[in-house]
């Protein structure tokens, strides 16, 4: 469970999120019968906070001519900021990296909040020393060069089994990788704060001795209500 912040009134979504943790924003998911958790990437350095911003976006895969393509998430890495996440599809493979060193070092600089890469990466702990939270299926030493290439940017991706459209949010922690629909994105928000409400409030009855069995139970702390409207 996550630590209980409170955002201010004029907090924005993104705010928002990283008060939140991905098993909340799960649980919400849930709650409205919408599939957005994917199930794989890692934080590849111990980051032991909450990731959260908008989705950016970039999709990668084998060269199809040779002419000369931009390098793998540069352009995007140049026009994203502080509540951007950069989201790169892969199709989830494992032996080729599709971010490394220099991105991080980039992305530093425009303050990107995280990345999270369905395949692989390298440099992992040049992205551990610079504090850029990167969240991928493994780290690889082998370069996209001649090997992948960029094939788009702010397009709808496929993340696993979900897909993904700029506009849509992130969050990343420890626990995994949760989707957030943009359309969707203010009741999930509003229904995780009260998931995590809750929780905090059944932690208090557990810390002052109450039975478990007791604070599990929905007489004590009922279910969060589902609202569809």
């Amino acid at each position: 469970m996550n630590e209980v912040r409170t955002p201010s009134p004029a907090a924005t979504l993104v705010e928002r999120l990283r008060a939140l943790d991905s098993c909340a924003v799960s649980d919400a998911l849930d709650a409205f019968g919408i599939s957005a958790v994917v199930l794989g990437p890692e934080p590849v350095w111990p980051v032991r906070y909450v990731v959260a911003g908008r989705v950016r976006t970039v999709t990668v895969g084998p060269r199809r001519s040779d002419k000369p393509a931009g390098h793998v998430a540069a352009a995007a890495v140049d026009v994203s900021g502080p509540e951007d996440v950069l989201v790169i599809a892969n199709d989830g493979r494992l032996d080729v990296s599709c971010w490394g060193g220099i991105l991080s070092r980039a992305a530093v600089a425009r303050g990107i909040a995280g990345v999270v890469v369905d395949g692989a990466c390298r440099d992992a702990s040049e992205s551990r020393d610079l504090g850029l939270p990167v969240f991928a299926r493994a780290v690889v030493p082998v370069s996209a060069r001649g090997r992948v290439v960029q094939h788009a940017m702010d397009e709808p991706i496929t993340f696993g089994e979900i897909t993904v459209r700029p506009g849509d949010y992130v969050v990343a922690d420890g626990n995994g990788v949760a989707f957030v629909p943009g359309p969707d994105a203010q009741r999930i928000v509003a229904f995780a704060e009260r998931i995590v409400a809750r929780e905090a409030a059944m932690a208090d009855a557990v810390a002052q001795g109450r039975p478990v069995a007791d604070v599990m139970h929905d007489s004590q702390f009922p279910a969060t209500e589902e609202s569809r409207s």
